[in-house]
């Protein structure tokens, strides 16, 4: 099925020195530049990583908020790794839909997770690529000699999001106490004038705020631009699933979840899924003739995820035995209106083209399926020539994709996209295929809400 997808989108597709002042460089300037030179020599590697189940919305984390599922990633790792959390230089961890009484979410899940109170924490969010964000911004601690060890990761629920009232409503609140000093009269003046749409609470929109579109309508509009029909939708789904159940049944998620109350079921995905079955489905965005449904669309998602970077330096004395180096990253943007999911295809291309390399030099590709006709779309533009005349860095298509290597395990379809956590589970996954498959770099890009995107580089890590 995988080369039939594959043969469709082939087709479709300085000093100045004056006077009396010295030319030597002084003790400083030299003890400055060996500084940099040591920085640029620095390597950051993964670790390890691993994720609780990732479970479908408001079903078996129900009773739990964000903050507790992020606690439950770090605390799994800690215990993986058996990191003196006392190391720890630096924690970061994204998430997307925030509780106000848990801003900064990774430190109070720090807190929880038994990470030192001495370790400074920050929250990052940068929609589905949140924890990719979290991450490559410890990376760069890394390399900047700000760190050495920093624990990255996300996390999302959709069993407690915040909900609010209205604007009109939420102004009447803030001035209620000051009517309640007026006695019953000042409180009824107080809410003169609201009607009851005022009264209807607002839950958090999964719409873009700028273009007012949610993402599996522009998704929709993008397949159809490039020609991805239904049939390729589906067929890319059941893969999904098929490969996820697969990879769960052969042990090869055994390493990366974490289990909660002993369990690592990660209930939504579909092993016994078939065309006939996702295709008795309507569409759920474009309608009636669109093409992505609630099968081919990746779903509410409640989980977490963490990572363990290092320099390789600190790595080694520690005794650890890293899984790959982080070698390279890019993010872009592209217009949220017409491509806001065609992100994955400018950055591999900034990536590849950075580092002078091609498809043919990646052995293990891990792309996040926010939705199959995104996925898809994304590789008909990474295949045609004349899209890649058009519009990329390299004047020529990016290359053609091999199904064999990509999402081999499944993917967000249907191992689930908590928004602020797959980014860590991508690195995760990558870094342990490139050592159980041996392969020499691996290729993790994934798109974002608001037309972002990222692609980043990775190299196995040769433990002797």
């Amino acid at each position: 099925m995988s080369r039939l997808l594959s043969r469709k989108l082939e087709q479709r597709s300085s000093v100045m020195v004056r006077g009396s002042v010295s030319a030597t460089v002084t003790s400083a300037s030299r003890r400055m530049y060996s500084a940099k030179a040591e920085m640029r020599k620095r390597n950051v590697v993964v670790v390890d990583g691993g994720r609780i189940p990732f479970t479908m919305g408001n079903t078996v984390y129900k009773q739990y908020i964000a903050v507790d599922l992020a606690r439950m990633a770090l605390k799994g790792l800690l215990d993986k790794t058996a990191i003196d959390g006392n190391l720890i230089d630096y924690l970061y961890v994204g998430t997307v839909i925030q509780e106000c009484k848990t801003s900064n979410i990774a430190r109070e899940a720090g807190f929880g997770a038994g990470i030192p109170i001495s370790v400074p924490s920050s929250t990052v969010t940068q929609a589905c690529i949140s924890s990719n964000f979290a991450i490559t911004s410890g990376a760069e601690k890394i390399l900047s000699n700000q760190a050495d060890i920093v624990m990255a990761g996300g996390a999302e629920t959709f069993a407690d999001v915040p909900i609010r009232f209205p604007k009109r409503m939420r102004e009447r609140l803030l001035t209620l106490p000051k009517a309640m000093k007026k006695g019953p009269l000042g409180i009824l003046s107080n809410f003169k004038g609201l009607g009851l749409k005022d009264l209807a609470p607002e839950a958090p929109a999964i719409a873009n705020y700028t273009t007012g579109e949610v993402m599996g309508h522009s998704s929709d509009r993008l397949a159809a631009k490039f020609g991805v029909s239904r049939q390729d939708q589906d067929e890319y789904t059941v893969m999904s699933h098929t490969r996820a159940a697969k990879a769960h049944a052969d042990g090869l998620y055994e390493d990366e979840i974490f289990p909660i109350e002993g369990n690592k079921t990660e209930n939504g995905i579909k092993g016994d899924s078939n065309i006939e079955k996702v295709g008795k489905l309507k569409p759920a965005f474009v309608k009636p003739h669109g093409t992505h449904t609630a099968a081919n669309s990746s779903y509410l998602t409640d989980g977490a995820s963490a990572t363990l970077i290092m320099s390789e330096e600190k790595a080694l004395e520690l005794g650890y035995k890293p899984k790959a180096y982080i070698r390279d990253w890019t993010y872009v943007g592209v217009d949220p209106f017409e491509e806001l999911l065609l992100g994955p295809t400018f950055a591999t291309d900034k990536l590849l083209h950075k580092n002078k390399m091609t498809m043919s030099d990646i052995g293990v590709i891990e792309f996040h399926e926010a939705f199959a006709g995104q996925v898809l779309s994304n590789i008909t533009a990474m295949q045609s020539d004349k899209f890649g005349a058009d519009r990329l860095l390299a004047g020529k298509a990016v290359g053609q994709f091999d199904f064999d290597k990509m999402n081999t395990l499944g993917g967000s379809l249907s191992i689930g996209h908590p928004f602020g956590a797959t980014g860590s589970r991508l690195v995760t996954t990558a870094s342990n295929r490139l050592q159980r498959e041996q392969q020499r770099f691996a290729l993790i890009t994934a798109c974002a809400d608001g037309g972002l995107a990222t692609a980043c580089l990775l190299e196995r890590y040769d433990n002797k």
